[in-house]
């Protein structure tokens, strides 16, 4: 009979919830969901040894435990933190968190360009999202920013070293997945790279997970690289018959036309199952699957806008924890816009919405 396992209770953001003994606070933030929970760059729960290199996930804990209950004196990485009983830690409530996660997002954008309409991962990126939630409007740093040339790995992917924010997921990937690693982190501090030591190619048959894990534009599919915008690209989830892997995947679509094939992601933006590189790069044709039907797009984003009709949502925390106030009063502009107007069934417009034409939904365009 296997042994039962101790829950102890641990209470983020005046939310309290029971979980087992070895869990980390990033784990528990997970389980209450919404925006209790931290974001993670580096952090990859299907990775060993993931985690604690980007400090966005930073947290204060107010209290340590029952047994002691000093808080800590200094901010701690959530996801390499184990709770505690009694533990009380603050995320979105801690002044002291927004303005450490604010210094992190500008110290990961000192060398990052900013060219997010001409880079594949714009819409999908955690980078854009993390930038848009905690960015700044400007920058101070006043130096040359660092640029490498672009490296093709293999027949495949690219690798675009100017965006890397060195989070170590698709070395950790390599490591794990392959028989034999032929990337890794080259040179120390500020000339650090992810890198082939003389130019090898990544051709290992499930190498192309480590453009799945990467959470920037820095390893790109080079069959889909500027074909088209995620956001116009409809998401379904197939499945066909492979001795390597599951089998298990997403098609982005537009029309029929198969534009490229990703591992399925959870909530949190994670692989739920590694494919391999037949089924990623080989596998174009709709024949070739079989189709189960629209992906349900769980993580705020622009690609579950007006593509889906049972689309989940996480669950909205702010205001449990702000005493019932809504999120984002300021910039709550709905009540008086005339743009969303539900009189108005934009669909009856024939050609693009121009004020124009906005007044006069049947007008026909010439």
């Amino acid at each position: 009979m296997a042994e039962e396992v101790k829950k102890i209770k641990v209470t983020i953001d005046n939310i309290t919830i029971d979980v087992p003994m070895g869990t980390t606070i990033l784990q528990a933030a997970r389980l209450i969901g919404g925006d209790v929970v931290p974001p993670a760059m580096c952090y990859y729960s299907k990775l060993q040894g993931s985690g604690g290199k980007c400090r966005t996930c930073l947290v204060e804990v107010s209290k340590g435990s029952e047994a002691d209950p000093r808080p800590m004196p200094k901010l701690v990485a959530s996801c390499r933190t184990g709770v505690m009983d009694g533990m009380e830690v603050k995320n979105m409530t801690s002044p002291r968190v927004e303005d450490a996660r604010n210094g992190v997002v500008e110290f990961l954008l000192l060398n990052h360009p900013l060219d997010c309409p001409i880079c594949d991962q714009a819409g999908e990126c955690h980078l854009q999202d993390l930038g848009y939630e905690h960015g700044k409007e400007g920058t101070r740093y006043e130096f040359k920013r660092r640029t490498f040339d672009k490296h093709d790995l293999g027949p495949y992917i690219q690798l675009h070293m100017t965006r890397c924010i060195l989070c170590y997921r698709c070395v950790y990937t390599a490591d794990q997945l392959t028989d034999k690693r032929v990337h890794g982190v080259l040179s120390r501090g500020d000339h650090s790279e992810i890198a082939t030591h003389i130019e090898k190619s990544l051709d290992n048959n499930f190498i192309g997970n480590v453009i799945d894990v990467c959470p920037v534009g820095a390893l790109t599919d080079k069959t889909f690289r500027f074909k088209n915008r995620v956001w116009f690209t409809k998401p379904m989830s197939a499945h066909r018959e492979c001795k390597c892997c599951s089998g298990k995947v997403t098609l982005w679509q537009r029309g029929e036309e198969v534009l490229r094939v990703t591992a399925r992601k959870d909530q949190w933006g994670e692989v739920e199952e590694w494919i391999c590189n037949e089924c990623r790069f080989e596998k174009k044709n709709t024949a070739d699957w079989i189709i189960e039907g629209p992906t349900q797009v769980n993580r705020h984003s622009v690609i579950s806008q007006g593509h889906y009709e049972q689309v989940v949502k996480p669950t909205e925390t702010f205001s449990a924890v702000h005493g019932g106030r809504k999120p984002k009063l300021l910039m709550d502009i709905h009540s008086v816009s005339e743009v969303n107007d539900p009189s108005v069934d934009l669909s009856l417009i024939n050609g693009p919405a121009t004020g124009e034409v906005f007044n006069h939904p049947t007008k026909t365009q010439e």
